[in-house]
This record gives structure tokens, C-alpha cells and sequence, in this order.
């Protein structure tokens, strides 16, 4: 492990939905808070659209903008409760209260207003240590969550901090491991008492939820951006037959731009593989892509989601 905690750890966890926070970085506060450091949490979002589980808890079918709401205001309570278990305290938690399932959307409509809530919040905390969710994870607001945060830490005049990148929904062996954080039996045990907190969420998902908890706590540690290459390639190869329903969005420190697959700026290079045309690689900090279905879905996960470029 190339980071150390200790009493002067300042640790900024971004949590894109309530019980990310004990899920994935339930030991990791522990430990900090254990050894004197400082630990806030930046919710971004309430987990309001949440149905299923909603309708479970209280039986009903039909889940109105006021219910919506209502349960939204349930689970970030939980976070508080899910906090105390974890030592740390309820005034340490900042609310962002950006839309459940809607970071990608946010990011698209206004990147600048997105960025300056996360640069709000490393001007409160000050961290040297941030964790957030890491790229490659298949919910939405997750990796859209990692794209505004590496952007905006680009950006902050702070003390540059360590980071760590977590993974809740994925395959844990493509994204982490590089970075496996000791623990112990009653550190464990308490994580998995926070997560008990959320009991709106364990009503319905306490087993899947648990087994996620249970996995070894690892990070996979994000450098600093170096240069975007001139041509960037991108790791998709979409059929044919999907091409006309796709689009391409990248992101960088000069904002966002989005194209119908078939109209965006790409050559194929001697192997076949798709390649960012006339891109400009001078955009400060890191840049990134994501191909998407523009199509309404009932599967939240992404398909293809995103890649650094």
C-alpha cells in the first residue's frame, strides 16, 4: 500500500447513493477514524428513485413525486445512522441531492455546476486522501460520479490528495485489487452493522448486499492525468446493426460534446479499431468517452460505459 493513515488523514468520501458508503469504504473510515483522522461523506444523491424496494416496504404499487421524495429523505437518514455505527459524525455528511440515476444527464446539461459541488466540497474537507467510485463500475451515476470528481480535482487548488477508486456494481478482479486494506474481525463486524442501518434497502436486498459488503475492501489507486494521446483509440467495436442507435460522448476539462456514433469524429486505424478524429488533445486533466444506447431501458447497469482516453 503506498498510502499511509494516520491521526492527519483528512478523508473525503464521494458516495454517489446511500449505503455506498458502508458497502465500499466501511473499514477504510473505520480505520481512519480509529487512528484520529478526519472523515466527510459528499451523498450526491438521495437514492429517491428507488420503486421496487419502495413498493416492498410499503406496499403500495403506484409511487408518486411526493413518495418519491419522502423515501429519499428515509435513506439519507439511514446514512446518518449508518455513520454513528461507524464513528463518525452526522455533521461530517453533505447532501448534494443531484437526481438518483440522473449524474450522467447532470453532467451533460451542466458539467461546470457539477464540478463546482465537488470543488465545494474539497474546499470544506481539505482531504489528502479522496475515495471515490471507480470508472469501470456498470451503474451510471457511479462512473459519471468518477468522471466529475477526477475533473474537478484537476481543477482544485488544494494540496493534491491520494486517490482511491472503489468498485460497488462489476466485476471486482477489471477494475480494483490493486490496493487491498487490512483489517480485522470487529472492523468487519461493525461495517456490516452500518450497512444494517439501511433497512430500506435490507428489506428486499440484504443478501446481495451483504455478500457485496463481505468482499475485502480494495481500491484501485488513480494517478494524476497524464497527456491524452493525439489519436485516441477507443475500445469498442459496436455491430453494425446497433451503430444507428448509438451515440459518443467525451469529456474533458473543456466540457462535454456528444455525436450519433455514425456522426461522430472517428477513423478506423490499420487494426479495425476506432480512433477519436481531430482530437484535441491540448484540453487540460484527464478526458474520457462513453458509448450509449440513447433508448429508454429497464436495466439501470451500462452496457458499454465509459473509457479514459
Amino acid at each position: 500500500m503506498a498510502f499511509s493513515l494516520n491521526a492527519r488523514t483528512r478523508l473525503l468520501v464521494i458516495a454517489p447513493h446511500p449505503d455506498d458508503e458502508s458497502i465500499a469504504t466501511g473499514e477504510l473510515i473505520q480505520q481512519v477514524r480509529q487512528l484520529g483522522g478526519e472523515v466527510r461523506i459528499l451523498l450526491l444523491t438521495n437514492g429517491d428513485n428507488n420503486p421496487w424496494p419502495q413498493r416492498w416496504v410499503e406496499r403500495r404499487l403506484r409511487i408518486g413525486a411526493d413518495d418519491r421524495r419522502r423515501w429519499g429523505e428515509r435513506r439519507r437518514n439511514e446514512v446518518g445512522h449508518a455513520l454513528t455505527q461507524l464513528g463518525v459524525d452526522v455533521s461530517a455528511l453533505q447532501a448534494a441531492g443531484w437526481p438518483d440515476m440522473g449524474v450522467t444527464d447532470l453532467l451533460r446539461a451542466d458539467l461546470k455546476a457539477s464540478i463546482a459541488v465537488i470543488l465545494a466540497a474539497l474546499d470544506a474537507a481539505r482531504p489528502n486522501l479522496v475515495a471515490m467510485p471507480a470508472l469501470g463500475d456498470h451503474h451510471p451515476d457511479h462512473s459519471a460520479a468518477h468522471v466529475i470528481t477526477r475533473l474537478a480535482l484537476e481543477q482544485w487548488q488544494g494540496p493534491a490528495p491520494e486517490r482511491l477508486a472503489y468498485l460497488v456494481h462489476g466485476r471486482e478482479d477489471h477494475v480494483t485489487g490493486r490496493v487491498k486494506l487490512d483489517s480485522s474481525v470487529g472492523v468487519h463486524a461493525n461495517k456490516l452493522a452500518a450497512l444494517a442501518c439501511h433497512r430500506s434497502q435490507m428489506a428486499l436486498s440484504g443478501k446481495r448486499m451483504r455478500r457485496m459488503a463481505d468482499r475485502a475492501e480494495r481500491y484501485l489507486q488513480v494517478r494524476g492525468s497524464g497527456a491524452v494521446a493525439p489519436t485516441p483509440v477507443l475500445p469498442w467495436q459496436p455491430s453494425a446493426a446497433l451503430q444507428s442507435w448509438l451515440h459518443l460522448m467525451v469529456v474533458d476539462g473543456q466540457g462535454e460534446r456528444s455525436w450519433p456514433w455514425r456522426q461522430a469524429p472517428l477513423v478506423r486505424d490499420g487494426q479495425g479499431r476506432y480512433v477519436l478524429h481531430a482530437f484535441d488533445d491540448k484540453a487540460p486533466g484527464p478526458a474520457f468517452a462513453k458509448l450509449y444506447m440513447n433508448l429508454p431501458s429497464p436495466w439501470i447497469f451500462d452496457r458499454w460505459g465509459w473509457c479514459e482516453l
